[in-house]
């Protein structure tokens, strides 16, 4: 799950909630001081904690967050210079040339990433972003990897060098960075496109309809309507559009809003997603883990969680960006 530090406005709905630091801090179960630092954008947050705070302050999770309409200019500037400064760090420390030498050498393998995470002790989050040059990794977590790619690491480390100097790892780490700029906006699953218009004239389909108890029939026979394309994802033939026809996650969401969803995309702690429990119908969840580290998605409106398998992986979709 990818950690963010980002300019917000939790304070001030903390404010107008009438909610005490120690209250959002106990609901958190952090320190005291974290909450400060967390306030004011100067400590990490995950986008499961994210989902927390909206959820306590009782506002729509897009509102905790600094944008151009909202925000003073120096704000958004002090973000962006922010997300600049760690892809820097990352370049440099050699992060995404590993990452993208592991994604290189576990296609080559045929292995999926849970495959590979579960082999290698790791929650499937922790595993995608070391994938996305965006995690460092221990010598004993490195061994793990190694491991579960059936290759020593002394010779996976030799590999991803001659991938690296044959010049067949630039590609992926264009594509993680192109990844990393969608995910990393201080939204978890909500992109920067929200706050201003596409700039790119492709369009995809919409589906969905309301269902039972807060479902959604999605009858991919039957578009409701066709939206911009988000730039980071044009090229992506498998991308859809989802109405969000349903109150089964609260007031996360504003109604009306429209999902853009890549099935293929990998699905971590604290993302959205769609759960597909026939071939039509589908629910919308707040992806969660519990206290012995197995996934479940959450509803609200009644409060519900959706026990998650590993088999049920690949009937789940990660809702990678937003329209509001």
């Amino acid at each position: 799950m990818e950690e963010i530090i980002f300019p917000n406005q939790i304070r001030m709905y903390r404010r107008l909630r009438g909610r005490s630091m120690q209250e959002l801090a106990d609901h958190l179960s952090v320190s005291l001081s974290a909450i400060s630092k967390i306030e004011k954008g100067y400590r990490r947050v995950d986008q499961e904690q994210l989902v927390r705070v909206a959820e306590f302050l009782d506002c729509p999770l897009q509102d905790l967050f600094v944008n151009e309409q909202n925000s003073q200019l120096e704000v958004v500037q002090s973000w962006r210079r922010e997300q600049e400064r760690r892809n820097k760090i990352n370049e440099k420390s050699g992060l995404k040339t590993l990452g993208a030498g592991l994604r290189q050498i576990r296609n080559e393998k045929n292995l999926t990433l849970i495959e590979v995470a579960e082999s290698a002790d790791m929650t499937l989050s922790v595993y995608h972003r070391i994938e996305m040059g965006q995690r460092e990794v221990s010598d004993k977590e490195f061994k793990n990897i190694a491991r579960a790619l059936n290759i020593s690491p002394d010779d996976l480390k030799a590999e991803i060098k001659s991938l690296d100097e044959k010049g067949m790892l630039e590609e992926i780490i264009q594509r993680n960075d192109a990844k990393y700029k969608l995910l990393s906006t201080p939204r978890g699953a909500i992109s920067s496109f929200v706050t201003g218009a596409p700039q790119e004239t492709a369009k995809i389909s919409v589906y969905g309809t309301a269902g039972k108890d807060g479902d959604i029939v999605v009858d991919m026979e039957n578009e409701t309507k066709k939206v911009a394309c988000p730039p980071q994802l044009n090229g992506k033939k498998d991308v859809y559009a989802l109405n969000l026809c349903s109150r089964r996650l609260g007031s996360l969401l504003p109604a009306r809003s429209i999902l853009i969803v890549d099935p293929n995309d990998v699905v971590s702690i604290g993302d959205i997603a769609v759960f597909y429990t026939s071939d039509h119908d589908a629910k919308i969840l707040s992806i969660r883990e519990d206290e012995n580290g197995e996934l479940y998605g959450l509803r609200w409106n009644p409060d519900e969680r959706i026990k998650i398998s590993n088999d049920d992986m690949n009937k789940i979709h990660k809702v990678v960006a937003i329209y509001l």
